[in-house]
């Protein structure tokens, strides 16, 4: 009992975000929340060989429910290679949230 009393002890020098503190409350039940639960989790979502060549730059939530995803490649000459990559970075971001949530991938350099 004491063990998991310290654990509800112990605060973080910053405040957390509601969505930070939701989504990992929720990612114990198993649910995905957001795009703030997307950004946050891109580097174990896109596994090492996407997430070294891009970060995820913005993410906007459509009328419909979807996402329109911009990444920025760590260097310009990788945009292509990405451009190859659309349909493999949609496929991991729909298995992530369990359905169809990207409309569209796009670049910024």
């Amino acid at each position: 009992m004491s063990n998991q009393q310290s654990k509800l002890d112990k605060r973080s020098a910053r405040p957390q975000t509601i969505a930070s503190a939701m989504g990992e409350l929720l990612q114990i039940f198993g649910v995905r929340a957001s795009d703030a639960d997307l950004a946050k989790r891109w580097d174990k979502i896109m596994g090492p060989e996407i997430s070294s060549v891009a970060k995820l730059a913005a993410i906007k939530k459509m009328r419909d429910g979807r996402f329109n995803i911009t990444l920025r490649p760590a260097n310009p000459a990788f945009t292509l290679q990405l451009s190859y990559m659309t349909n493999e970075i949609t496929a991991k971001i729909n298995k992530y949230f369990g359905r169809d949530a990207v409309a569209k991938i796009s670049f910024r350099k």
